[in-house]
Formats: structure tokens, sequence, C-alpha cells
């Protein structure tokens, strides 16, 4: 990962300038994503019950279980993503310094903040640009299967009329805790859903929106546990 990000930061550098240079900063964050995860001895196995247009935006909703997560999303995704993210994350060193270049940093506690950030995602919903929110908010502890989802993902898809893509990490959490003592290489399942359309929906409809792709996201991550415990069960 650190010889991948020395090679290619002069190019995230020079593309992170540019709104218009975004497609070619998201290629190359794709290279070190891939590099990340199958370097670390992961595989990925990416199972889409719908697929991407080309040149059309999204809204995309995944889990959050693991730092793999955000690099997970990337190596999939062959149309750009802008990330919706909290603005603490741009102290960490050298990831710092990109994280406040191509993500659009919201203070959950300021209106103000998550105003701005309505107004920015105007701006970079174009070209095919889609967006992603974990919705949780946060990395929720490992004995919670999904944290309650916030409202923000589904307020800007139905401002935008974006479909929301539900996508389940149901292995992040496993091989790659944030308990350092656990983890193991393997491979990572990602099951995106049947996207969620809301261009009929408005304002009245948001709690709803977010309670269907919550339940949506975990009955299959409870359908999932029972599955590897029944594995388990017959080693």
């Amino acid at each position: 990962m650190f010889t991948s990000l020395l090679v290619l930061s002069p190019f995230l550098f020079i593309f992170s300038f540019k709104q218009k240079h975004y497609h070619l900063f998201w290629k190359v964050a794709r290279i070190i994503s891939k590099i990340l995860i199958y370097g670390m001895g992961f595989q990925l196995d990416f199972k889409a019950e719908e697929n991407i247009e080309p040149d059309k935006s999204y809204m995309f909703c995944p889990n959050h279980t693991s730092l793999m997560d955000p690099f997970v999303l990337i190596a999939i995704s062959k149309n750009p993503i802008v990330f919706v993210g909290k603005k603490e994350l741009v102290k960490i060193p050298v990831f710092g310094f990109f994280y406040k270049r191509v993500v659009i940093m919201v203070d959950r506690s300021s209106a103000k903040s998550r105003k701005r950030v309505y107004n920015m995602a105007k701006q970079r919903l174009q070209n095919g640009v889609s967006m992603a929110i974990f919705p949780e908010g946060l990395v929720p502890t490992e004995d919670v299967v999904l944290a309650p989802f916030k409202r923000g993902a589904f307020g800007l898809a139905i401002e935008y009329k974006i479909p929301v893509v539900p996508q389940v990490y149901y292995d992040c959490k496993r091989f790659f805790s944030w308990d350092f003592l656990k983890g193991r290489p393997g491979v990572l399942r990602v099951h995106q859903h049947t996207f969620i359309n809301t261009k009929d929906l408005n304002n009245k409809d948001l709690d709803a929106l977010k309670e269907q792709t919550y339940q949506l996201m975990y009955n299959d991550l409870l359908d999932d546990m029972e599955y590897m415990k029944d594995i388990n069960r017959k080693k």
C-alpha cells in the first residue's frame, strides 16, 4: 500500500485539483484499492442483482464494518463516486491531504454544514458521477449486525432523484476487524441489491425509504449469519 501510494501520489495530486479531472483521479484510486485488497491476501466476490449504467448517477449505501469498506467500494465501481464523510478524517497524515480534496466533508452537528453538503452534491452529480454514504454514520461494534441509519443519504437521493443502491458487505468485519489481534486473508463477498427508485418520492417519504433500505440490508445480513453457522456446523 505504501509503495503504491508513493508511486501514484503525483497522479493523485494532479487529478485531485479540478473536478473535471475526477474521472482520472478515480482510475488511479481504483488501482491503489486493488493493490491494497489483493496485496493483503483478499479476493473479491461481487454479485449484483442490477448493474450500474454508465453516465448515470446513484446513491451507494453500503453497511460499514471495517477500514476496508471504502477500498472495496472503490475497487468494484468503474463509475466515479464522491464520498460524503466526517470532517475528522482530514487529520490523518497523507490520507487527509487527498481526503479533503475529493470528499464532501460534513459536520453532522452543524445544520449549516449539512446544507453545504446539498449544495456541493448538486455540483458533483454530473457526467455519471455518483455519491456514497455509509448510512450508519459510524463503524458499529462487532456485536451489532447493523446500526440505525442516518437520514442524510436518503434525503440527498430524494432531492436529486437518484436511485439508492443498497450494498451488503458480509466479510470485512470478520477478516479485517478493528481488533488488530483478529483477521486473516479471505474472500470479501459483496451483494448489490436491486436499486430503490426515488423518482416519485418526496421528503414525506424519507423515513419510509430509510426504513426500507435498512430492513433489506439487515435481513440479508441475518440470513448470511445463519448460512455461515450452517457451514461451520457441517465442518
